[in-house]
């Protein structure tokens, strides 16, 4: 679906991304805390909602749809970069989206998978009609899960903000000769 609305982009959009990239530069160069803040969202949000899902029932919907909105808005980003520079885009996709995802999307699916199983768990136990269910454990393997993966995202973190400028700066001079 991403890659298909991504076809929908209008041409001038390469100028638009061009501008975007040069102040996304400017703005990471420097470790500020909106920076810092920008990054915290980016690399926590989806994890961070896969884990808050595992405690409520409402996360058997709520988890998969939160799946292929993380799909969604990575497929369209990608074919936006791809539409608008060519082959050069998704040199420039991997520059900008690599590293962060190279580690959100595994974290993110260590994370939603039992948080799943934990919400079905907890729907099942909500709608048992008096039926008695066996009670659901967040064990000492869920929370140092969850405490992992929070610790790579923050070294990834930390790494994207001391290095992806670097690079989408590299990549860009490469592009735009």
């Amino acid at each position: 679906m991403g890659q298909v609305l991504a076809g929908r982009v209008p041409d001038t959009t390469g100028q638009e991304l061009s501008e975007y990239l040069q102040g996304y530069i400017t703005l990471e160069s420097s470790l500020s805390p909106r920076a810092v803040l920008s990054a915290l969202v980016l690399y926590y949000r989806y994890p961070l909602l896969a884990v808050l899902l595992g405690f409520a029932s409402i996360g058997v919907v709520l988890l998969p749809v939160l799946s292929a909105a993380f799909g969604f808005s990575l497929s369209f980003s990608v074919c936006c970069f791809t539409a608008a520079f060519g082959g050069d885009g998704v040199l420039l996709a991997l520059a900008v989206f690599g590293l962060r995802c190279a580690v959100t999307l595994p974290c993110y699916f260590l994370l939603a998978v039992p948080a799943w199983g934990n919400s079905a768990a907890l729907a099942a136990a909500s709608f048992g009609r008096g039926r008695r269910a066996a009670p659901v454990v967040y064990g000492r393997v869920w929370w140092l899960r969850a405490a992992a993966c929070a610790g790579i995202l923050l070294a990834g973190m930390g790494v994207e903000l001391f290095c992806s400028p670097w690079l989408l700066e590299a990549v860009l001079s490469r592009i735009f000769v």
